[in-house]
């Protein structure tokens, strides 16, 4: 789960949104502990059904401790699919939010810098760059996280409603959520 700080302008004008945090769901408490860095983040959904997230798993830290984030309407939250691989060393997972939060877009970008959007596309890389061929392809997801609806800004929704029923630009009006 990441969330968001929604923009103070209109969908049209938004500026690159970064993630501001990475969160785990207690399978015990059900209370939100904040998660240190995206590898930290990567490394728990990786292994989230062989091993749940639980309160104990962070330093001093229990069940009995207060939440360390409420999942309110203060920021947009998203969640990730459980079990999906690691970014590979070297690589950088993006996620790209659409202007209209409908969704997200995920994407790599490359050790040299190449920002690839698709499987496809990274079959492409790696075949043109041998040093990367021990990488399994499987390594690279391209699902994204869901966004929680009830969590997108009230503004968002209805400008979005209005703007999109007038338009269908939607997929190219995005922001960038990782802010890298």
């Amino acid at each position: 789960m990441a969330a968001v700080k929604p923009p103070k302008t209109t969908p049209a004008k938004a500026p690159g949104l970064p993630v501001g945090l990475y969160a785990a769901q207690c399978e015990e408490c059900f209370k939100w502990r904040l998660i240190s860095s995206q590898e930290e983040y990567e490394d728990i959904r990786s292994r989230l059904i062989e091993e749940p997230f639980t309160c104990h798993r962070k330093t001093d830290t229990s069940c009995e401790d207060p939440p360390d984030i409420d999942y309110d309407t203060t920021r947009t939250w998203v969640i990730d699919k459980p079990n999906l691989p690691k970014t590979p060393k070297g690589f950088k997972r993006r996620l790209v939010l659409r202007r209209n939060f409908s969704k997200l877009d995920a994407y790599y970008v490359t050790p040299t810098g190449k920002t690839v959007r698709s499987s496809t596309k990274m079959l492409a890389f790696v075949e043109a760059n041998p040093q990367y061929k021990d990488i399994p392809l499987s390594d690279f997801s391209f699902a994204v996280p869901k966004v929680m609806e009830e969590t997108v800004p009230e503004s968002i929704l209805k400008s979005c409603f209005s703007s999109c029923k007038r338009s269908k630009k939607t997929k190219d009006e995005s922001v960038d959520i990782d802010g890298r």
